[in-house]
């Protein structure tokens, strides 16, 4: 057996930050190509309810392109049949997916239609509820496309967050089950219709792969947007199952198709798409949402760059460390501090709240980036001003820059 490749920690951090898609020049004006070679490259966008600053997953984009139109990516994800190139599924938890994705997910879409992989509210449901199932799947058939609102019947006001009515659960189980997808989205909620109303006829008539080949192609794709993953990496990048990630794992890298590679400081073995090559530096300046594919596994974030991040959304307020949306700063090649950041709409402005350094600081040239950073978030958020609401000292600096 060849012996495995070692490579150091900063080599490993430039190997994610290039499959990220950091490091490349922005171009002048954004177009949606960019955008479809974005997102053919992270595979997966999660999209997130809260809309404290921005949606999510209208950030990963800005974050490595710039200022872009988000009219753009809606027009991919949710526009006119031909100009589609994303659609809604569960990849890493609810996200944006290249269409070419459609036929490596129907194993989970089966499943789901089975009652697995799916949480067991759901799966209740959709062994209990048959009738309603098919009520509501009949309307969409005659009707078209429909929101969960247009179908509600109950009469009761619906309680505190996933207090969902029949016809929600209902819409839920056909939407994991690969029955009905989303046409489009009216604000945040989602519009339902058939597959064959949505997505190109060649991709719904594509023949199905089987499970194992299904799972192995997911797990390549893992592999070339993480740049340098752990099994868990590559597990947790669209939510494999341990079991069928090990298997598929093991057949990879004996077909030659992972290389496993030992990166410093990491207990567990780590794989590589190809043999690894030495990256320059790569130079980043950007913020990053909370739900970026870059930062999203935490432990790995932890690995990767010595930086503990906990969204501390749901925690009450007198107990937060950071503040209720944090955002990474990522600066070079680590991240450098964190800013709690809230788009104040109604007063035109960009507030935050709180600045945080990692260690060793922050010097003057990174909250010079920094206060360039923000200025193009507010200018992208057509937010007029920059309002600093936090007295710590690095704040202080921060506002001379600004």
């Amino acid at each position: 057996m060849p012996e495995i490749e070692s490579i150091s920690l900063l080599q490993a951090r430039r190997l994610a930050l290039t499959a990220q898609g950091f490091g490349r020049r922005r171009p002048a004006q954004v177009r949606h190509w960019h955008l479809r070679e974005l997102t053919e490259r992270l595979g997966v966008v999660q999209i997130d309810s809260v809309n404290a600053l921005v949606r999510s997953h209208y950030l990963p984009a800005f974050s490595r392109l710039g200022h872009y139109a988000p009219g753009a990516l809606e027009d991919l994800a949710w526009g006119r049949r031909k100009r589609r190139a994303l659609f809604e599924y569960w990849g890493h938890e609810a996200s944006l997916l290249p269409l070419e994705l459609y036929p490596l997910l129907r194993w989970r879409m089966r499943r789901a239609a089975q009652g697995k992989g799916i949480y067991r509210r759901l799966a209740e449901f959709g062994r209990e509820q048959r009738p309603v199932i098919e009520r509501v799947l009949a309307a969409i058939r005659e009707r078209g496309a429909l929101s969960a609102g247009s179908l509600n019947t109950r009469r009761e006001k619906a309680g505190p967050w996933w207090d969902w009515s029949a016809e929600k659960h209902a819409l839920e189980w056909l939407f994991a089950a690969g029955e009905v997808t989303v046409a489009t989205r009216r604000g945040f909620e989602r519009i339902y219709d058939l597959p064959e109303h949505v997505l190109p006829a060649e991709l719904l008539d594509r023949p199905e792969l089987e499970e194992s080949e299904a799972q192995r192609r997911l797990l390549l794709r893992s592999a070339e947007a993480l740049g340098v993953a752990i099994e868990q990496d590559l597990r947790d990048y669209y939510r494999l199952e341990a079991p069928d990630c090990r298997a598929r794992l093991n057949e990879l890298v004996e077909a030659g198709e992972l290389t496993p590679v030992r990166v410093q400081g990491w207990k567990q073995t780590a794989y590589c798409r190809q043999t690894p090559k030495s990256r320059r530096r790569v130079e980043a300046g950007t913020l990053l949402s909370p739900f970026d594919s870059l930062i999203w596994a935490r432990e790995r974030t932890e690995r990767l760059f010595g930086f503990r991040y906990r969204l501390e959304i749901y925690t009450p307020a007198q107990q937060r460390t950071y503040g209720y949306y944090v955002l990474p700063f990522l600066h070079g090649e680590r991240l450098a501090g964190r800013v709690d950041l809230r788009s104040e709409r109604r007063h035109g402005r960009l507030a935050v709240h709180a600045v945080h350094a990692e260690v060793p600081g922050l010097d003057d040239e990174t909250l010079a980036a920094l206060a360039l950073q923000l200025r193009e978030l507010a200018d992208w958020l057509e937010l007029t001003d920059i309002a600093l609401h936090c007295t710590s000292a690095e704040a202080a600096r921060l506002r001379a820059w600004l």
